[in-house]
């Protein structure tokens, strides 16, 4: 309650701030505020600035506008159909006057007066051919400007106005709600103790805590507002550099199995490839194989471009752990093997990587078992067949095999972390495509034995290097920048619907050479047409039904989307693979590894409702081969989509040469991480922001190491570990 405000403290509820009603509650719990520190951490979006008026008969629909003037009427009422509290007015100066409304907000009434001036700030729409603005953030004012031609407004730059934070809001809290609240808990706060050490604060020039707060929720200028969120930006950068060192630290207590890589004929089994190592994985090989040599884990990130040859770089990292002999009572034994776990993010890719590496081992005298929900089944086998070198057996019979360090290497998906699994002699653990895969996942999968696993973990996601150093700060980085020797860089190009004939002749005559086409659509079925909020656009089975009746009636069409089965998933891509099917209409799940290298051509439809990461990703299957690829983007038409932004970004998409490229336009044109799929990553918009600018990464993350160096478990820094810990527990594990 609000007479107990005086002994408030950051971990105070909202309620001890001020009297809250029920809407006012649930409005803040969607918002995720339940704490003081909460509503001081709920920062501003944008600010308006007071001195930058429009008038009112200047308002276009749909800006952001300042406006000045006199409330002329004002009444409180309800909705006829929701029942919910309205205050509506109209408000008025030289040029014209404006409707304005608010919701949800009844004490507004009561406030306001007839003749009162007021700032409102707000978007603008139009209703019944009159300027409107609802939910506006208000101010009272004392005057009027003398007059309201457009000197006075956005070319006023003698103007000393005050910068008006803009929150994000919701239904029953309002953006100036939010600003009442956090300036009186302000004022009552006697002390904000501030978890940044004193001198690095002093080091880089950052306001302590209280002062960032201030400055950030009521700027007297710009200068004020740029400062503290350069504090709250390196803040987030050091916390989260904290959390990935304060780990990476830990992990260097554990034991690993120090893996002899000097004596194998490695090159024995790199002749074994289709094509040489490029220079990038050789470097990439050279890096990885003197950690396995370390008794202490290696954690590494190698980061590949589509069709790069990142599998070839973990199968050879494979064989040097699988060629080695356990250790006994400190001593080398004479017989089984070390054991590799390498894991897939979906049934298709383990297959594909299970496939791969038994042509990589054949007749190598090691066993590899795929194990996943659907089944298990282990190379080579007694049982001879002229379809599949591999049976089928159960996963029981597996599990003991595995158990007892009979089988070296095993490629499964997320079963390789079921609790009933266990390895005898597991030395390294290989992830594909799951970045985080932390302490408790490690230690899963070592369970009982001793040695900690070394850690390669693998994306064909192209990371900005900023980006790579702060999320994936406890990992080491190996890049593959390189393309195999004769592969090719997708020819690109924006269909437009006028030549969509014109490129199913070109198309045609790819297929009459034998070649496969892909056919991405973003859904599934046929959208009701009548269903306003459905997504109107391509759908699998519909434009697999048009392309067989229509378009390419000669030839076999298969379909493939996350509806189906496992089993039914990989019956298609075997009869793909096969060149049984010659048309494949799927969804993006085909866009993670899946390697067809007969398919050489690709249509996205609806182009511009995929990310540019599933973008590059799609485009990515169509690399799998020394012959050129095709990828044809077609835009679904929507005027709605076809945004000057939406046609830069394909645009940009189709120009970029690889990967990394698209992946720091995205982060200096976007900064909410698109390419790189960060929501996940407890990463926050002025987090994002941060990691345009290098040297504020690069000081946040060499604090960290250093602090982490001097005091690994953060016993003098306590406010500090309290944010690490809080930050592990949401996001790490």
């Amino acid at each position: 309650m609000v007479e107990y405000a005086y002994m408030l403290t950051l971990s105070s509820p909202v309620s001890a701030l001020i009297r809250l009603k029920p809407q006012i509650i649930d409005g803040l719990q969607k918002l995720g505020i339940h704490t003081v520190q909460d509503l001081l951490y709920h920062l501003p979006t944008r600010y308006a600035d007071e001195s930058i008026y429009t008038s009112i008969a200047t308002l276009r629909e749909g800006e952001d506008a300042t406006i000045r003037a006199r409330i002329t009427k004002l009444v409180a009422k309800k909705g006829w159909k929701s029942k919910m509290t309205m205050t509506e007015g109209v408000v008025e100066d030289v040029s014209g006057s404006m409707r304005v409304v608010w919701f949800n907000q009844p004490y507004l009434s009561n406030m306001l007066h007839m003749g009162q001036i007021v700032e409102l700030t707000g978007k603008v729409t139009i209703y019944q051919d009159k300027p409107t603005m609802t939910n506006p953030t208000l101010r009272d004012h004392d005057t009027l400007p003398i007059d309201s031609h457009d000197s006075l407004f956005a070319n006023d730059t003698e103007s000393k106005g005050a910068l008006i934070p803009v929150y994000p809001e919701t239904r029953g809290v309002s953006s100036e709600w939010l600003h009442h609240s956090i300036m009186r808990a302000l004022s009552l706060l006697e002390d904000i103790p501030d978890h940044i050490p004193a001198p690095l604060l002093k080091q880089y020039s950052l306001p302590s805590l209280k002062n960032a707060f201030i400055y950030i929720h009521s700027p007297k200028c710009k200068d004020d507002a740029t400062k503290a969120r350069k504090r709250f930006a390196f803040d987030e950068i050091l916390t989260i550099n904290l959390a990935r060192q304060k780990e990476r630290a830990e992990l260097k207590k554990s034991q690993a199995y120090s893996i002899d890589t000097t004596t194998l004929d490695k090159q024995w089994f790199i002749d074994r490839f289709p094509f040489p190592l490029t220079g990038a994985q050789q470097t990439a090989l050279t890096q990885i194989l003197h950690d396995l040599e370390q008794d202490t884990p290696m954690s590494r990130l190698l980061e590949g471009d589509v069709g790069s040859g990142k599998t070839a770089v973990a199968a050879v990292a494979t064989y040097a752990t699988v060629m080695n002999r356990p250790t006994s009572n400190g001593k080398k034994q004479t017989f089984g093997n070390l054991q590799v776990a390498y894991m897939a993010p979906t049934e298709i890719l383990a297959t594909q990587h299970f496939e791969s590496f038994i042509e990589f081992f054949r007749n190598s005298g090691i066993s590899i078992a795929l194990l996943t929900g659907s089944g298990a089944r282990k190379f080579p086998t007694k049982v001879a067949s002229s379809r599949t070198p591999w049976t089928s057996i159960s996963k029981p019979q597996l599990k003991k095999w595995i158990k007892n360090g009979e089988i070296p290497i095993v490629i499964g998906t997320h079963a390789l972390i079921q609790k009933s699994l266990e390895f005898k002699h597991l030395a390294l653990t290989i992830i594909d495509e799951q970045h985080r895969f932390g302490l408790a996942q490690r230690k899963g999968l070592a369970k009982k034995d001793a040695h900690f696993p070394h850690l390669l973990s693998m994306t064909a996601t192209p990371i900005p290097r900023t980006l790579a150093l702060t999320i994936y700060g406890d990992l080491d980085l190996s890049v593959l920048d390189e393309l195999p020797k004769g592969r090719k860089w997708p020819e690109t190009n924006i269909i437009p619907v006028a030549k969509r004939e014109e490129v199913y002749t070109a198309i045609r005559n790819q297929l009459k050479m034998g070649k496969q086409l892909y056919v991405i659509c973003p859904r599934i079925d046929t959208a009701d047409p009548t269903n306003e909020k459905a997504v109107q656009a391509k759908s699998v089975t519909e434009e697999a039904r048009r392309l067989a009746q229509d378009v390419f009636p000669e030839y076999t069409i298969g379909t493939l989307h996350s509806k189906m089965t496992p089993s039914e998933k990989d019956t298609v891509m075997m009869s793909f693979k096969a060149q049984e099917i010659d048309i494949l209409v799927a969804t993006s799940v085909v866009e993670v590894g899946v390697n067809v290298p007969n398919a050489t051509v690709m249509i996205i439809e609806g182009a511009e409702r995929f990310g540019l990461s599933q973008l590059h990703q799609l485009r990515g299957r169509v690399m799998r081969s020394s012959d050129q690829p095709y990828c044809y983007l077609f835009t679904s038409g929507d005027k709605d989509r076809k945004s000057e932004r939406t046609a830069e970004r394909l645009t940009h998409f189709v120009k970029a040469k690889s990967g990394f490229e698209l992946a720091e336009y995205d982060l200096q044109m976007r900064g909410t991480g698109e390419l790189t799929g960060l929501k996940q990553s407890g990463i926050s918009d002025i987090g994002m922001e941060a990691l345009r600018n290098p040297k504020l990464v690069e000081a946040a993350r060499e604090s960290a190491k250093k602090l982490i160096e001097e005091d690994s478990a953060l016993a003098h820094y306590p406010l500090l570990l309290d944010r690490v810990l809080i930050f592990q527990k949401i996001h790490l594990e």
